[in-house]
């Protein structure tokens, strides 16, 4: 059961929060500039109002995965620290002696009350709301890209697994307490079963030490018990069947999932779509431009890179009446079939099926006896087109080669090629790098560089939250105020 109003607590001891919370800590400025009463109102259909045990506040557990995002913790490190750290309380909105909820509570809350929400659009249109109403944008322009997140349930094995993070809780010991005695480390070619044994002794020397409640200690500490508790099982074959293989270059791949993100100039993100990893850029301009001014962002201009130069972007840009300023591919000018499914993958550099499959080998053709523009042609390995799923009408059965052939056109969109010669062109194209910024930023600050648990609708929570917490920041910074990390 749902209480039908939002509680206040009041405490004798409240003022402790005016002593150690400073006036500039930036969880004291998220809580004077954010309304969550936003989050009840969204979630309140999810539970019950009038039968059951009392359920706890939605806001406070959206509080707690926003901590959890903005510092980069697990749940149990989230759920842990706020029992100590009155920053986090006053976050909350808890009494300093009030009791934490239990880690399992999070999982819950992900699971059944988040479940179907649209909470990615929800919250990036909140922040970029809450960014207006403080004058900090000013931009009409966004630049958009992808960022890759490895599945949480990934291509590396058991073994590798706790090997690397029993180093990291050996290496957060040795800040703590160089001296302390641990359990002898296992050698290199040690079995699986013993290195196990070896997390587990160490897990429990741990524990049992003094410094067992030294933050960085317990966070390692209880990431390692995950592992040997219910995770490991399932990091030598992935269980996450919405993840799927992405090229970052020729030959450097990953295993997960891109997030496509449309942000000003102002370093705000406006927009953002959730897709498996081997899906192609360029789709997605349509819809984070469409976002992006649901939003409420004027925009007239998308600075991208080539990806984003596509014959159907580029038509639709005109369409909607706002400048692409993106370089044209010369390598797949228009010679490509818009509607068959393949697209040139700008990063591995090669021609990308339907199903994800990447280009083995191309041959350049020149043509010029026959009196036609050359040509690109692309081998794809004929064993992965007998098995595809999606080979009917692309592979034709007994063949013993497939291939895909690209015109490469020098008049290819003659108005592009002139306004990318242009200065002005030239000029904004540079501003491009301020979203690799926002990338690494989302990555090293706010650990989006690993998905927290499998799917894509689990992938969708975190990243909805993340960049709620990445704006609400960058917010506080563009009004002026010093925003730690």
């Amino acid at each position: 059961m749902l209480s039908a109003q939002i509680k206040i607590n009041h405490s004798i001891y409240s003022e402790l929060y005016d002593l150690v919370v400073p006036e500039d800590h930036i969880l004291r400025r998220i809580h004077d500039l954010v309304d969550f009463s936003f989050i009840y109102e969204e979630l309140e259909s999810k539970y019950c109002l009038d039968n059951g045990r009392e359920a706890k506040s939605p806001i406070l557990l959206f509080k707690y995965l926003l901590l959890k995002y903005l510092y980069n913790l697990s749940d149990k490190g989230v759920v842990e620290r706020s029992k100590y750290d009155l920053s986090f309380k006053f976050f909350l909105d808890l009494a300093p002696e009030d009791k934490v909820i239990n880690p399992s509570l999070l999982t819950k809350f992900r699971t059944q009350r988040l479940k179907d929400a649209k909470l990615l659009d929800l919250l990036i249109n909140k922040s970029v709301e809450i960014a207006i109403s403080e004058g900090v944008i000013k931009s009409k322009a966004i630049i958009v890209d992808s960022t890759h997140t490895d599945a949480r349930y990934h291509k590396a094995t058991r073994y590798e697994m706790l090997k690397c993070e029993s180093s990291a809780l050996r290496a957060s010991l040795k800040e703590a307490a160089n001296d302390m005695a641990l359990p002898e480390d296992p050698d290199k070619h040690a079995s699986f079963e013993k290195l196990q044994d070896y997390c587990a002794e160490l897990v429990i020397t741990v524990n049992k030490s003094p410094y067992a409640e030294v933050p960085n200690v317990k966070e390692e500490t209880s990431l390692l018990e995950e592992m040997l508790n219910d995770k490991v099982d399932s990091f030598s074959q992935s269980i996450d069947k919405d993840a799927r293989i992405g090229y970052k270059a020729e030959g450097r791949s990953f295993y997960g999932y891109k997030t496509h993100l449309a942000m000003t100039e102002d370093r705000i993100i406006t927009a953002a779509t959730i897709t498996s990893g081997e899906a192609f850029d360029g789709k997605e301009l349509p819809s984070l431009v469409e976002k992006s001014r649901t939003a409420g962002i004027p925009v007239d201009e998308v600075i991208a890179d080539t990806a984003y130069s596509t014959l159907d972007n580029l038509k639709d840009a005109k369409a909607r009446g706002y400048k692409l300023i993106s370089k044209l591919n010369p390598k797949v000018a228009d010679g490509m079939r818009s509607d068959d499914g393949f697209v040139f993958n700008k990063d591995a550099d090669m021609m990308q099926c339907p199903a994800g499959h990447l280009a083995t080998a191309k041959h350049y053709e020149k043509r010029a006896y026959a009196r036609k523009n050359d040509r690109i042609k692309y081998c794809f390995d004929v064993e992965k087109c007998k098995r595809c799923p999606l080979r009917e009408g692309c592979y034709k059965e007994n063949a013993k080669s497939k291939t895909y052939s690209v015109t490469v056109k020098s008049d290819y969109h003659v108005e592009q090629k002139a306004f990318q010669e242009s200065d002005y062109f030239k000029m904004r194209v540079k501003e491009r790098y301020k979203i690799e910024a926002k990338n690494s930023e989302l990555k090293g600050v706010h650990g989006y560089d690993q998905c927290d648990s499998a799917g894509l609708a689990c992938m969708q929570i975190q990243g909805a939250v993340t960049i709620f917490a990445a704006n609400l920041k960058r917010t506080i910074r563009l009004k002026g105020e010093e925003c730690p990390n």
